[in-house]
C-alpha cells in the first residue's frame, strides 16, 4: 500500500490549500484516514481524521472551524482543505491509513496507523 500526499505550498496567510492523499493498493475503502502535521522540532499530531464510513470526523481544537476533511472512495482518495491559514498551520503534513479500524471511529494517535505517506509541505506567512 502506498501514500502520495500532495498539494501542499507556500500561501500567506488566511490563504486556502486543499491537500490530497491518494492511496494505491489495498482496500482503500475499509481503511480509517488521518492527516498529521509535524513542525521542526515537534513531535507528529493529528490534525484531521475521518473513519472507514466517512461518518466519523475529527479535528484538532487547533483547526476546528477552518480545516475540513473527506473522502471519494471511487478515487481512493482522502483531502484536508484548510481555510484561514495560519502562519502556526506551517508545518510537513502527513496523510496515513488505519487498515484494521475497530468500529466506526476517527483515529487520532499515530500509533493507530499502519501506512503513512510521504509528507507534503505547507508554509504559511503572516
Amino acid at each position: 500500500v502506498q501514500l502520495q500526499a500532495s498539494g501542499g505550498g507556500l500561501v500567506q496567510a488566511r490563504g486556502s490549500l486543499r491537500l490530497s492523499c491518494a492511496v494505491i493498493g489495498g482496500t482503500f475503502s475499509s481503511y480509517g484516514m488521518g492527516w498529521f502535521r509535524q513542525a521542526p522540532g515537534k513531535e507528529r499530531v493529528a490534525v484531521a481524521a475521518i473513519s472507514w464510513t466517512g461518518a466519523n470526523t475529527y479535528f484538532a481544537d487547533s483547526v476546528k472551524g477552518r480545516f475540513t476533511i473527506s473522502r471519494d472512495n471511487t478515487k481512493k482518495s482522502v483531502y484536508l482543505d484548510m481555510n484561514n491559514l495560519k502562519p502556526e498551520d506551517s508545518a510537513v503534513y502527513y496523510c496515513a491509513a488505519d487498515r484494521h479500524p475497530l468500529g466506526d471511529y476517527a483515529r487520532s494517535q499515530t500509533y493507530d496507523y499502519n501506512y503513512w505517506g510521504q509528507g507534503t509541505q505547507v508554509t504559511v506567512s503572516s
